[in-house]
């Protein structure tokens, strides 16, 4: 079978390639296990060094495009045996600086992966990588779950809100066999910054473990559910492996989560951190990034996630060691 991953050149999504070429196996159109014979990476950018062009018995190749132009995606999806893990993004501060670019990129090349797909008249499976950043307004609870209902306060959302719509539709439709991961903020990011509201998230780990000073744009009292990326990574593919029947009309599933503050946070790096000498973090509050967090849901519960047995790190310590040996 082959395997698409959009996005594959960004974090997630090249870890989730790794993952994939390292299991060799998904289960296919067929309801079997079949072997992965390729695995296509497509992305805006092309990173050379990434990726082999084989990885064990997966021949692996890196496309570079628009996933906004409906031919080029069409192209990616070209076989009938074929799974599509969708995670191509703006993300949520680049997404209300610029409007259209969030329209074009996340809805309208949702919708190109969903057609191309609804073409090969296979019913093949799609994860979609939405966000817990669906849920929001005034009427928000204190806690959001699966059953509540979704009033996002940032294009980012109300794009990832339309597509999760979108694929319970296809999927009621019989065009596809579609599946929704409802994303925490992901921590740790390596490299540099971008331009998500969320990035200084992993900012606040990553900056002082690299011995350089930390603006915090947010009190130390800012609240948000956080997932490590091995178990995102993790989750992402068991979501893609549950029986259709597992899931009913929703076909989003809310991932487990760790709900913090940031100085839950300091407090994690610092217990793990052990004898490295750390840059120092300062609060600097930016209201652009202040307003965004404060209509984002604080606490999630995973109910549905816990029984198709989802997981999550035993505690924030864990995920800044992995950090630490996985990138430091």
């Amino acid at each position: 079978m082959k395997v698409v991953i959009t996005g594959g050149m960004g974090f997630i999504g090249a870890r989730l390639g790794r993952a994939l070429c390292e299991r060799g196996r998904l289960t296919g159109v067929s309801g079997q296990e079949e072997p992965i014979d390729e695995l296509m990476l497509f992305d805006s950018v092309e990173v050379p060094g990434l990726f082999e062009e084989r990885e064990g018995d997966t021949k692996v190749t890196i496309v570079a495009g628009d996933i906004s132009d409906g031919q080029t995606v069409r192209k990616l999806v070209d076989r009938d045996d074929i799974s599509v893990f969708h995670l191509a993004s703006v993300v949520s501060g680049g997404g209300e600086k610029d409007f259209d670019l969030a329209m074009r990129v996340n809805l309208d090349g949702g919708r190109h992966v969903l057609e191309a797909l609804r073409d090969r008249d296979s019913e093949a499976r799609m994860v979609f990588a939405s966000s817990i950043a669906v849920f929001g307004g005034a009427r928000m609870p204190s806690v959001v779950g699966d059953d509540v209902k979704q009033t996002p306060q940032t294009t980012y959302g109300i794009t990832k809100t339309m597509c999760e719509l979108m694929v319970n539709d296809y999927t009621r439709k019989g065009f596809i066999d579609g599946r929704s991961a409802r994303l925490p903020t992901v921590i740790i990011r390596p490299g540099k910054p971008n331009q998500a509201a969320s990035s200084f998230v992993s900012g606040v780990f990553r900056e002082p473990l690299n011995g350089v000073d930390f603006e915090l744009p947010v009190s130390v009292d800012t609240v948000m559910p956080l997932l490590g990326y091995r178990a995102i990574v993790e989750n992402i593919i068991r979501l893609h492996e549950l029986e259709k029947d597992q899931l009913m009309d929703d076909r989003a599933v809310s991932l487990p989560s760790h709900t913090v503050s940031v100085q839950d946070m300091i407090d994690a790096l610092h217990a793990a951190a052990v004898h490295r000498s750390l840059g120092q973090i300062t609060v600097s509050p930016d209201p652009f990034i202040e307003q965004i967090c404060a209509g984002w849901p604080q606490e999630c519960e995973h109910a549905l996630a816990n029984s198709l047995g989802f997981t999550k790190e035993e505690a924030l310590e864990e995920i800044v060691s992995y950090y630490i040996e996985d990138y430091l």
